[in-house]
């Protein structure tokens, strides 16, 4: 069949290049309209309990993470003139489109009683910039005393204080939210320069901002560097610039087919796909190097380039078909699971790297087929001496100290093990951000001054209409409600709550002492004002639904980990929930984005874990299906899981945590790593079918003739993964480190442990007659005579 494959790629090369380039022209067409993804991605199944119940919130109340923080500590901001500045910032910031509404120290509301219609009319504080030092003092103390604002927008112990920015959520989930930051980010420092204040910036949506523009930018730079790196390296090794500028023209058209894949599915680029060109660059460049060092082994051999075209893909194309399968197996199976961001990444990036195959089995082949002959000197890297050398030494050591490698390998398996014991799972909703970033500064200064900006959610469902009217149920509420205030890392909660007792403290004259749920002797007359006000106050409408049935509690919090988020709902509020709650109808539920992340992660690495598990099954019924012989799939399989166990070892000594980037590692590198076992595995069974089934022979000339690409791809994917360590974010710099050294181990126990196996376990008895699915392709029959392939039909004419 290949034989017939490779006829058709050298006859048609033509056709086949100007059909590559239109596809290419039509996925870059394409590629253009390809959209970034702004919205927070929902990793929580529909299914899920969490899920349920905060669309039931969103529905009702909208979205909570739409708050974006700017906050000071600074006493000057008390001063006449710096307040007058926060005044105008307050009213500047308000006036921007996509800003909803700013709650600040110069915007703060009080509710003035109306005797005469017998309702509470709110009424700005400061009604306009304050002209005096008395004037703005008398002002200050009024909204000092406002205790419905304490610890939301002052402190009262140090004086901190922040704006709080309600923005549009559709502008947040849109490409106008990078120049909506902007401009809030330009209005601030316009305040900074003439006051001298610093101002702190906090919030989902700054934050979503500010790491989706890092990370774009980034993405840029690793696609160039990978670029870069791999280049340098294919020219060190051929020393040739055709073997450098066709590989790369390779890969730059599956760049583009990465983008117009994505597109043309629907999808949008999201974080995690975005990531798929330096890694389709990386990924894609072994196929170009195992083709050209087939090509050049040919030619050195025979000197006859039509033939060494011709067997370039009969030699190489079932096994690079095999292994770019087994590659792809490695994301495509992400796309086996719920998550919307797994399975556009799985989906992309397996449709991509086999059609990566495709373009390099046409392309490499027909180009160099309109090219020269290499000469002598692109064809040193084949004896290249420290390759060479090593290759020999593998070779002794293999032969000679086979027990010696099992029992290294077994003594670091051992050490490895129990570091993978200590690896902890836990996530972050800032993950991954260098500490001294002005991100986790800013956000220190929240966490120290106001518990955190993170939204937290209590939805309540009183079960009846207009059953949050009851005092009883209000004092259960308020009862939760100090529970939560005592809890160091959460913030004082807003809710109807707090809006009643500052109705009661406006009904006796704004009396700092009378900030307290209403007597059942008080609770007509007030709620008699109250009436009358919830029907125009914005607030109201935010905290209760037009039934009177549900209510929510707002509060900010600390980014503590998902792993001490579970502690404090498991351990202190779902206790505190259930026991003040027993005995009613009424149904409380946590929910919001802060709890949705943490949840989120959790599925996701447990969806990656099933993954890697789904990755193993596919892969060795690949291997069972290739060699159809349980002892060599075992054999084939066990190099590759002592990559990944060293690598869990390292993580738990190093204390890096599991977490959705850690965890990808695993599924990517086994499908990668599993690659140089097909290809020593096949050029093993080759050998040793012409060996007279003798396995050290077969062994040592496996080594000489697929050890050295091996080393090559090896050293493309280490030096590929590993420019991914410059990033800003922990994350991606774990990945790069972490799967460059999987890969880099793989190739050392794929070159050592799998030989070694071999030689103890294989005693080479075959049936000469019958062949596993691995020997049934041109590769087991090739006779320097026997070629069926018409040369001169495809031979390049050359002018004289």
């Amino acid at each position: 069949m290949w034989t017939s494959i490779s006829h058709i790629i050298l006859k048609f090369r033509v056709i086949l290049i100007a059909i590559i380039a239109v596809i290419t022209g039509f996925m870059a067409f394409k590629a253009k309209d390809l959209e970034v993804s702004y919205d927070f991605a929902k990793i929580v199944p529909p299914s899920d309990s969490l899920m349920i119940n905060y669309q039931a919130f969103k529905k009702q109340f909208g979205e909570d993470a739409n708050l974006l923080v700017l906050g000071m500590k600074d006493s000057s901001v008390y001063e006449l003139e710096n307040f007058q500045n926060l005044y105008y910032l307050t009213n500047e910031l308000e006036n921007l489109e996509g800003v909803n509404n700013v709650l600040s120290l110069a915007s703060m509301q009080i509710l003035e009683k109306n005797t005469s219609e017998r309702r509470f009319d709110p009424k700005p504080i400061f009604k306009s910039v304050p002209e005096t030092d008395e004037e703005l003092d008398s002002l200050l103390s009024v909204a000092a005393d406002q205790r419905f604002y304490t610890g939301q927008i002052i402190n009262p112990s140090n004086g901190s204080t922040v704006l709080l920015l309600s923005l549009d959520s559709e502008i947040i989930n849109s490409d106008k939210r990078l120049r909506l930051i902007n401009d809030i980010e330009l209005a601030a420092e316009k305040f900074s320069e003439v006051s001298d204040i610093d101002i702190h910036y906090a919030g989902i949506p700054f934050i979503r901002s500010v790491m989706s523009a890092k990370v774009q930018k980034e993405l840029n730079k690793f696609l160039i560097l990978s670029g870069v790196v791999t280049a340098l390296i294919l020219f060190f090794f051929f020393r040739s610039f055709s073997a450098v500028f066709f590989p790369m023209i390779v890969i730059g058209v599956m760049v583009i087919w990465v983008m117009g894949t994505t597109h043309l599915l629907g999808y949008k680029m999201t974080l995690l796909t975005g990531l798929l060109p330096p890694i389709i660059v990386v990924i894609g460049v072994p196929n170009c190097i195992y083709l050209l060092n087939r090509y050049h082994q040919e030619v050195a051999n025979h000197g006859n380039q039509v033939l060494a075209l011709s067997r370039m893909i009969r030699k190489i194309g079932l096994v690079a078909l095999v292994t770019n399968f087994t590659t792809a197996v490695g994301f495509v199976v992400l796309a086996f699971n719920d998550i919307t961001i797994l399975k556009e990444f799985g989906i992309v990036a397996g449709i991509n790297i086999m059609m990566t195959y495709v373009v390099s089995i046409i392309l490499i082949p027909s180009v160099f087929s309109f090219l020269p002959a290499p000469k002598s000197r692109h064809l040193k890297h084949l004896d290249f001496k420290l390759v060479g050398k090593s290759i020999k030494i593998l070779d002794l050591l293999v032969h000679r100290h086979r027990y010696a490698v099992f029992v290294v390998t077994g003594a670091l398996l051992a050490i490895f093990i129990y570091g993978a014991t200590k690896v902890e799972s836990v996530s972050y909703m800032v993950d991954d951000i260098p500490e001294d970033s002005k991100i986790k500064k800013d956000l220190a200064f929240f966490e120290n001054n106001f518990s955190g900006v993170m939204p937290l959610e209590v939805y309540i469902d009183t079960k009846k209409e207009q059953g949050i009217r009851s005092l009883s149920v209000l004092r259960r509420v308020e009862q939760f409600e100090d529970t939560l205030t005592s809890l160091q890392d959460l913030s004082g909660p807003v809710s109807m709550v707090s809006f009643i007792k500052a109705v009661r403290s406006a009904y006796y004259n704004n009396s700092p002492s009378q900030y307290r749920l209403p007597s059942g002797r008080e609770q007509a007359f007030i709620y008699s004002y109250l009436r009358n006000a919830e029907s125009s106050n914005e607030l109201v409408e935010s905290f209760i639904d037009s039934t009177g049935q549900k209510m929510r509690v707002s509060l900010k919090m600390a980014d503590i980990g998902s792993n001490k988020m579970d502690s404090l709902v498991e351990n202190v509020i779902v206790p505190a929930k259930n026991e003040i709650f027993e005995g009613s109808d009424i149904d409380v539920s946590l929910t919001g984005t802060t709890l949705l992340f943490i949840k989120g992660n959790k599925y996701l690495i447990e969806n990656l874990r099933q993954s890697l598990v789904l990755a193993f099954i596919i892969i060795s019924i690949i291997m069972a299906i290739l060699f159809a012989n349980v002892r060599m799939i075992i054999i084939s399989l066990i190099p590759n899981f002592i990559p990944l166990i060293i690598t869990a070892g390292i993580m738990g000594y190093a204390g890096i945590p599991l977490k959705p980037s850690t965890a990808l590692i695993f599924s990517i590198a086994f499908g990668i790593s599993v690659d140089d076992s097909i290809h020593f595995l096949a050029k093993y069974r080759q050998a040793l079918f012409n060996s007279n089934f003798f396995v050290p022979i077969a062994i040592s000339k496996s080594l000489k003739e697929v050890g050295q690409s091996m080393i090559y791809t090896s050293i493309v994917l280490f030096f590929g993964f590993v420019i991914f360590a410059f990033s800003e974010f922990g994350g991606t710099v774990a990945l790069g480190i972490l799967t460059s050294l999987t890969l880099l181990v793989a190739m050392i126990t794929n070159l050592v442990v799998l030989p070694a196996l071999l030689m103890v376990f294989d005693k080479g008895k075959r049936e000469k007659d019958s062949h596993p699915l691995i020997e049934q392709y041109d590769e087991f029959y090739l006779a320097d005579e026997d070629e069926e392939i018409e040369i001169k039909a495809i031979e390049v004419k050359k002018e004289n």
